[in-house]
């Protein structure tokens, strides 16, 4: 009789069906892929809770996920030029409810009106973050890093003019891990790898060196197909602990932006290699 009982509750084993993980992105211009083919691409394998039609690097993560045999349903919800803080006010009724994941990325500057003050964003992902976790106390919560924008260190003006290119992810890298979540996601930290290696030239205002490519877009400001690229890879693999590298220069995504086999494999190298440094030190 025993036999029979474990035989059954094996059967009921194999029959239950594995539920997909959830993840939520939450963010405006940067993760939606302002700028670049990364923004409308492949919207049809991923929710926009906004109803908009956009991929971005929420549907590059969902790409590398189906590569991998992975099941991960992706959503986001993003509006330009937002913080967290509209995001909360505004929108949190398209969006609330139960996610095993959530990342959040908040304005460029950090506060639109006084950049490189933390406060308001702070505040705003705190309230995000007890607001997801009601809903599922297992929830994991994180903050995004983003990168430096060479219209604000390279041009008069920017706030952080005159400044190493670094400085400004460092900033927002600094501030981030202030908050009481789980380590954020070091995107940022990951162009000024790609820039240090001699992948990425770290001025486009005087050219492009030969042989490197530009982590911005034609404004400056965003990133360009390549940037956005990158980001996905390192929260992709900050998610799921996969090394980005076994995604291989023949992955999907990168074929079907127009990446060189060779490009591919380097972009995949510099997120393996940032995804190995502790975010907060």
């Amino acid at each position: 009789m025993k036999r029979w009982i474990v035989f059954a509750g094996a059967v009921l084993a194999l029959a239950t069906p594995v539920h997909a993980k959830s993840i939520l992105f939450v963010g405006n211009s940067f993760t939606f892929g302002a700028g670049s083919p990364v923004l409308r691409y492949r919207a049809d394998a991923v929710t926009d809770l906004n109803g908009d039609g956009i991929g971005g690097v929420p549907a590059l993560f969902r790409t590398f996920a189906e590569q991998l045999k992975l099941d991960w349903q992706v959503s986001l919800e993003t509006s330009p030029g937002k913080d967290l803080a509209w995001h909360f006010a505004e929108r949190r009724q398209v969006f609330a409810g139960k996610w095993d994941v959530v990342l959040l990325q908040g304005y460029s500057t950090l506060d639109r009106e006084h950049p490189g003050d933390s406060v308001r964003h702070l505040a705003a992902a705190s309230e995000l973050a007890d607001m997801f976790r009601l809903a599922n106390p297992a929830v994991s919560v994180r903050l995004v890093s983003t990168w430096s924008r060479a219209d604000l260190t390279w041009q008069p003006g920017g706030h952080w003019y005159g400044q190493d290119i670094h400085r400004m992810a460092a900033d927002i890298a600094v501030a981030n891990c202030s908050a009481k979540l789980r380590d954020p996601i070091s995107v940022g930290a990951a162009w000024s790898r790609a820039i240090h290696a001699g992948l990425a030239d770290p001025n486009p205002y005087d050219g492009i060196a030969p042989g490197q490519i530009d982590l911005w877009g034609a404004d400056h400001y965003h990133a360009s197909t390549a940037g956005y690229y990158l980001e996905a890879l390192v929260e992709f693999g900050a998610v799921t602990g996969v090394d980005p590298r076994r995604l291989g220069k023949h992955e999907r995504a990168a074929s079907e932006l127009g990446f060189s086999p060779k490009l591919t494999v380097a972009l995949q190298r510099i997120a393996a290699e940032q995804l190995k440094v502790k975010p907060c030190g």
